[in-house]
């Protein structure tokens, strides 16, 4: 490990304090030798003194002892009859001269202990608030990146990494903040398992190691949570994958058997050449094969559509259309089932693709005569709603509870699998992935009186981008 010392600054305040010294000991001996024999000599080694202590206080111990020596010289020279020889005649001066630069010499201790004890508290604050602010900090995501910006900041740094070494034998940056450190950064400290945190910038003082480890530690153990973390979304993601990939073997196994069965039982009867088929009965098993295949179409139709989704590819090419004339254009593909329209013909335009709209509705219309008693009918209801157009697709059937209608929106989902008509789930899925593209909105809520009301918003077409 290697640690900054305060060698530029060090040198600059013994520097500043030595000059400062010699300075301020030629002035005032200067000043005061024309008035040696007015003041005593205890009131002028007090004045010299004041100087000592302004040198401690600036340039540290060692400048400040020199000046406490060398005033101590002065004032025997200059200032102590007889003047311009180091001989003292009085005792008296002697014993002044004497506790002056003991005195002199205690205060300069005394005032670079201080300083020091201050310095180390201001560090040892640095340190605590970085601690506390990683302390605080939730392990996750981005949390290294967070760390390594308070490790920086509050160091007064320019930058900071954790490094790991690769298999290699280079090391490589984990995480960074500011440039890229140097190849002799001002802190380097180990962190364990490959890994070591570096400090590069400016040295400023040098932290306690034990302090440094500490950091490293939390770098370290940042970097395992955000590796978890990314396993943990890793997982759910294949756990994800698997789930639809299970369910869409489940729908698709069960939901194609369906049409599957009666497309192969009409093509084997009318392939049967000693079964005598009235001309009714052809038409009949015809009309049977021609609604299995379409069942089959619309299947996978809405398992590409999902894909697509899923992939995020679905292609929006929006236009102004008119709501009325996309809803009934999707009525044309639904079931053959009462519904009851009510769309104003002033509504305003809306911005979307006329083709995923129109499956939107479609899907939705479906899932609500699925949902409806026998010859109640779904009821269609548009207007406007400040800058969107809504349809309100209407069923009174047995609705849906508050808590799954988030969950009917999820892909081949089937509350309560009451379906039997070959669905695979995925219609509302699709329309709220269409809609969602296209800036729409589709919201499930309770129909008065029981069943389920889907509310469809469009955004006027003046009003969107």
């Amino acid at each position: 490990m290697t640690s900054a010392t305060p060698t530029g600054p060090g040198r600059a305040r013994t520097l500043a304090g030595t000059l400062l010294g010699a300075a301020g000991l030629a002035g005032l001996t200067a000043v005061l030798v024309p008035h040696r024999g007015e003041l005593a000599l205890a009131s002028m080694v007090l004045i010299y003194l004041a100087v000592v202590v302004t040198v401690a206080v600036l340039g540290g111990l060692w400048p400040a002892l020199a000046a406490a020596l060398a005033s101590d010289l002065l004032v025997n020279f200059f200032l102590v009859p007889p003047y311009h020889t180091f001989t003292v005649e009085h005792r008296d001066n002697v014993i002044t001269l004497l506790v002056y630069v003991a005195v002199a010499s205690t205060v300069a201790v005394a005032v670079d202990l201080a300083a020091r004890q201050r310095a180390t508290a201001t560090r040892t604050g640095v340190e605590a608030e970085i601690l506390a602010r990683i302390t605080a900090a939730p392990l996750g995501a981005g949390s290294l990146t967070q760390l390594l910006t308070h490790v920086r900041d509050l160091l007064h740094m320019d930058s900071a990494a954790l490094l790991e070494t690769t298999a290699d034998g280079r090391q490589e940056a984990v995480a960074a903040v500011g440039p890229p450190p140097s190849a002799s950064p001002a802190l380097s400290v180990p962190a364990g398992d490959g890994l070591s945190l570096v400090v590069d910038g400016p040295p400023r003082f040098a932290p306690d190691p034990r302090f440094l480890d500490r950091l490293a530690t939390a770098a370290a153990r940042s970097l395992q949570a955000e590796r978890l973390a990314a396993e943990a979304a890793a997982a759910r993601e294949l756990a994800e994958v698997d789930r639809l990939r299970a369910a869409l073997l489940t729908a698709v196994g069960h939901d194609l058997r369906t049409p599957l069965a009666g497309i192969k039982a009409g093509v084997s009867s009318l392939r049967q050449i000693d079964l005598d088929l009235t001309a009714d009965q052809r038409a009949e098993l015809l009309a049977t094969v021609e609604e299995s295949a379409d069942r089959m179409d619309a299947l996978v139709e809405n398992l590409l559509a999902m894909s697509r989704l899923r992939a995020g590819v679905v292609s929006v090419h929006p236009l102004p259309v008119a709501v009325g004339d996309v809803a009934a254009a999707a009525l044309l593909h639904t079931p053959a089932a009462p519904v009851a329209v009510d769309i104003p013909d002033d509504l305003p335009l809306v911005r979307a693709d006329p083709g995923l709209l129109e499956r939107a509705i479609a899907n939705v219309v479906a899932n609500a005569h699925r949902a409806s008693p026998p010859g109640r009918a779904v009821e269609i209801v548009g207007l406007t709603a400040g800058d969107r157009v809504e349809l309100h697709v209407v069923d009174h059937g047995p609705g849906v509870a508050e808590a799954d209608r988030e969950r009917i929106f999820r892909p081949f989902q089937r509350l309560d699998d009451r379906t039997a008509d070959g669905g695979l789930g995925l219609g509302l899925a699709i329309a709220q992935g269409f809609l969602e593209a296209m800036g729409g909105t589709i919201v499930p809520v309770g129909t008065a009186g029981g069943g389920l009301t889907m509310i469809i918003g469009i955004p006027v077409a003046g009003d969107c981008p």
